[in-house]
């Protein structure tokens, strides 16, 4: 009975055989991979939230100093938007919803959203 022996399927390495035949040599091959989407986390401006709720908010659920928070602030009210971080989708989608929540708890109508980072 012939048996033959395969080689071995191993993701990112290439079989190559020396010049006698009988053994296997594995190259490694490099892989490319994509960084994680990134997403900005966006406070927009309404007529009605406090801006010392607003400051308060950024610095809690942001890690931000006071006088960052504040310029931060000032500039949601200024542009009407302001970004308070970037994070991946999942870590964005938690800081929405945590500011989401506090603001509803305090009973104001601050919005946050999240959204794709451009490369």
């Amino acid at each position: 009975m012939i048996s033959m022996a395969t080689t071995p399927e191993i993701p990112g390495f290439k079989p190559t055989r020396p010049d006698n035949g009988d053994a296997v040599v594995m190259e490694r091959r490099t892989q490319k991979i994509q960084p994680p989407q990134l997403y900005q986390v966006v406070l927009l401006n309404d007529d009605y939230t406090p801006m010392e709720f607003v400051v308060l908010v950024i610095q809690e659920f942001f890690n931000k100093d006071r006088e960052t928070a504040t310029a931060i602030m000032l500039k949601i009210h200024l542009d009407g938007r302001g970004v308070c971080g970037v994070f991946s989708r999942d870590v964005a989608a938690t800081k929405v919803d945590q500011v989401s929540a506090a603001a509803a708890k305090a009973g104001h109508p601050l919005q946050c959203v999240s959204e794709p980072v451009e490369p």
